[in-house]
């Protein structure tokens, strides 16, 4: 399992709904990927401070991002990005060797 983390800024003055219809559609074709196992997505709770916008997607594999990424569906994105952000940073995050799961406090 690998998470795909993409962090961006909104432009100024960008048109909201605009956006938001944007993301809509963008969460919806993202779901429905081979190897997509979840996406989320945040907002960076001090408005002011950059990134503004965090999505992470959890996939199968590095196989099935690859193959994503490498795609037209990735590449559509991709360019939809540059009407409603700039600073885009992409990471690729597997598990750590020592603490491969999440480990949460008992009950």
């Amino acid at each position: 399992m690998i998470e795909v983390t993409l962090s961006y800024d909104l432009l100024p003055n960008v048109d909201m709904n605009a956006y938001k219809e944007w993301v809509k559609k963008t969460v919806e074709t993202m779901v429905k990927q081979p190897g997509v196992m979840e996406f989320r997505a945040h907002r960076n709770a001090f408005l002011l401070t950059t990134p503004q916008i965090r999505a992470c997607t959890v996939w199968r594999s590095m196989e099935d991002w690859a193959k994503f990424e490498q795609g037209e569906v990735w590449h559509s994105i991709a360019a939809g990005f540059r009407g409603f952000g700039t600073n885009f940073k992409v990471e690729l995050w597997g598990p750590s060797p020592l603490v491969a799961e999440p480990v949460r406090p008992p009950k």
